[in-house]
């Protein structure tokens, strides 16, 4: 797929995700005037887009699913459920269309039955508008007092085959002055040859012009002035042939003024035509001229003179970049224990290795956070559309989509949180008339969450359902022969409340297309997992259901803390390492060694009788890590503690994986490999 195609693909996608949001919103809210105009403005640039790059049957489809927008918009036909399903069913298919262009570079699915599906709603809303009064037509005879060659030079006009018109558009009526000017535009391009506009189209499209704007077309249709008042949403227009009468009459109305004005040259196209005579006149900038076109001009001007603030990476580039950035950080590690106890001067070089090699590592690592309203944006509508097929009310709630993530990791998530948010409707939200029954609002509330904790991100999946049946949940573990009755009546709440990520356990007794298969939660946990991050659920009866996901910010780079037990050497996150002492007094409780920090009490984890290694001291000797309280309220027992440093982290993979304790590896000096510790599961 060449670069065209897919800068047209990518953005086609984030078109589709702005108009399922917005479609949302006008169907929560069908008076909402700002979505509507969003819609618009998303569903017209999908059809140009698409009949721009040829391909016109997706381009039909985003003009039906237009149609039926503005047939409710006028107030033709009124905003239903019902109705939003076949919109939501033409953008699916322009989603569809989209995925083909990407795959194969062009549009093989035959979407005519969904445009029919789309136009048969639409016939619902009744008759045309009725044509234009002829006393419009009459109108037109007078002559606006706009300067037509301000919009485009008399060689351009001269040079031009067929009769050349000024059309003052009067907009006055407009209540989405953005949305119709596009309408209109849109129609004049379609019946005539556009020279040019006053204001740009970008600004006609922003809704940037008091009440009208100015067209100048060319045309050899007999009665422009007729043509041009059938167009939709204008509230009346002004047509006037540019003969050499009108010019005479422009030059005198421009006065002395005109003469100090710089003609511009031709430009290279109709649409470019008002752009390049604004640029021109900005040449003259520094005269005194009040003219409104060097205004304009002084704003284009401007506009070319700012900086650059972004450009488009590849990714497969920024993935080759952070690779070597992990060779780099490697070959650091390895030079500087090759160099252990050199002079003071090689200290120094590589000292100031680190801060160059660090700078360059935080610059990769940053480049690659994504904010989550990358993957956030396609939920909304997933549980809408989820909610409508169990016959449920939900409010969904996105919080802190702003959040940033390294993109392999937020790749990684969207399917987990996927399973999460159809968990919550499936499980969670009740029927209306339960929670009615239950004294509760009918409509349930899901919300999504995310917050930056340090290195760390926290994601949450909350909703204000039934909460987890827990009596249910001990039922189905002995049902699945997960564990005797005896061995679930014996769990604590929270252990019971965990079982839901058990492989292949689900409470529902029937299988449907959103869950009861057991297939998912399981998959949540092994996908976070694999992403050195956590998952857990807290539930209160009656009142809803949390999932809260814990995922580092970055991944591969990580600061280590070195520890040495039995002659083996290990690797500790420092995230996860509150404070190192020596050891201290340990006591026997119920059976298990402990530490007391401050009147706390830690149970004691021995590295050696952990990982079966040999030579592990059982005394007073040796180092205590104490583990954050986040992360495990534990103290590891090692030999000894060696340092700490940045490593290029490799999770382990295969038979290797889901070993307790142990998370992956890095390389260290002279080819050592050393195995980093999973403090959770140790």
């Amino acid at each position: 797929m060449d670069d065209y195609l897919e800068a047209f693909v990518r953005e086609g996608e984030e078109h589709v995700t702005n108009l399922n949001n917005a479609l949302l919103e006008l169907e929560s809210d069908p008076g909402n005037e700002e979505a509507m105009d969003a819609i618009f403005r998303t569903a017209h640039t999908l059809k140009g887009n698409f009949g721009a790059m040829g391909f016109e049957e997706a381009s039909n489809l985003a003009h039906a699913v237009e149609d039926l927008l503005d047939a409710m918009r006028q107030g033709d036909l009124e905003v239903t459920g019902n109705r939003m399903d076949r919109i939501f069913e033409g953008v699916d298919e322009i989603e569809a269309c989209l995925d083909e262009i990407e795959a194969n570079g062009e549009v093989e699915r035959d979407v005519s039955d969904t445009v029919e599906s789309v136009r048969a709603v639409l016939d619902e809303a009744g008759d045309e508008p009725a044509e234009a009064t002829e006393d419009a037509a009459e109108d037109a005879a007078s002559t606006p007092d706009a300067d037509p060659f301000a919009i485009v030079d008399r060689e351009t006009v001269a040079n031009v085959d067929r009769r050349v018109f000024h059309v003052h558009v009067d907009m006055s009526d407009s209540q989405m002055k953005g949305v119709d000017g596009m309408f209109v535009l849109e129609a004049a391009q379609e019946e005539f040859d556009l020279l040019g506009t006053d204001p740009s189209p970008d600004a006609i499209n922003d809704g940037d012009y008091d009440d009208g704007f100015e067209l100048v077309v060319a045309s050899d249709v007999a009665d422009v002035a007729a043509t041009v008042h059938s167009f939709p949403k204008l509230n009346d227009a002004t047509v006037t042939e540019l003969t050499d009468d009108a010019a005479a009459e422009a030059d005198e109305k421009a006065g002395d003024d005109a003469d100090d004005s710089v003609e511009p040259e031709p430009a290279e196209s109709d649409e470019e035509a008002a752009d390049a005579a604004s640029a021109d006149d900005a040449d003259d900038a520094d005269d005194e001229s009040e003219d409104e076109a060097d205004d304009d001009g002084d704003s284009a001007m401007a506009s070319t003179d700012t900086e650059i603030q972004s450009v488009r990476v590849d990714v497969d580039q920024l993935d080759e970049l952070h690779g070597l950035v992990e060779q780099l950080v490697t070959t650091r590690i390895k030079l500087r224990r090759g160099m252990e106890g050199s002079d003071r001067q090689v200290d120094d070089e590589l000292d100031e290795l680190d801060k160059i090699s660090g700078s360059l590592q935080d610059t990769v690592m940053d480049m690659r956070l994504v904010p989550m309203k990358k993957i956030v944006g396609k939920f909304p509508r997933l549980v809408r559309d989820l909610a409508r097929e169990q016959d449920k009310d939900i409010e969904f709630v996105v919080e802190g989509d702003d959040v940033e993530l390294d993109r392999t990791i937020l790749t990684e998530i969207s399917d987990p949180l996927m399973h999460l948010l159809r968990n919550a409707v499936d499980h969670g939200i009740e029927p209306p008339e339960v929670r009615e029954a239950n004294g509760k609002d009918p409509e349930g509330t899901v919300t999504l969450s995310a917050e930056r904790n340090r290195d760390q991100v926290i994601i949450q999946v909350r909703d204000d359902g039934g909460g987890i049946d827990r009596e249910r949940v001990r039922e189905k573990a002995v049902e699945k022969d997960i564990m005797s009755r005896e061995e679930a009546d014996e769990l604590t709440d929270a252990e019971v409340e965990d079982l839901v990520f058990h492989p292949g356990f689900s409470t529902n007794d029937e299988v449907t297309d959103v869950s009861g298969r057991g297939v998912g939660m399981d998959v949540v946990r092994d996908t976070v997992s694999r992403l050195d991050g956590s998952v857990s659920v807290s539930s209160v009866p009656g009142e809803g259901t949390t999932f809260t996901m814990t995922l580092p910010v970055t991944v591969a780079i990580v600061k280590v803390l070195f520890v040495e037990s039995g002659g083996e050497e290990y690797g500790i996150p420092i995230k996860t390492v509150d404070e190192i002492s020596r050891m201290k007094q340990v006591k026997t409780v119920d059976g298990e060694e402990v530490i007391t920090y401050d009147e706390t009490v830690y149970p004691l984890v021995r590295l050696g009788d952990a990982l079966n290694v040999p030579g592990d001291t059982r005394d007073d000797d040796g180092m205590l890590v104490r583990i954050r309280d986040t992360e495990r309220q534990v103290a590891v027992h090692c030999d000894d503690v060696r340092g700490q440093e940045e490593v290029v982290v490799k999770p382990f993979e295969g038979i290797l994986s889901g070993i307790p304790g142990l998370s992956g590896a890095a390389v260290l000096g002279e080819g050592d490999v050393v195995t980093i510790l999973d403090v959770s599961t140790l």
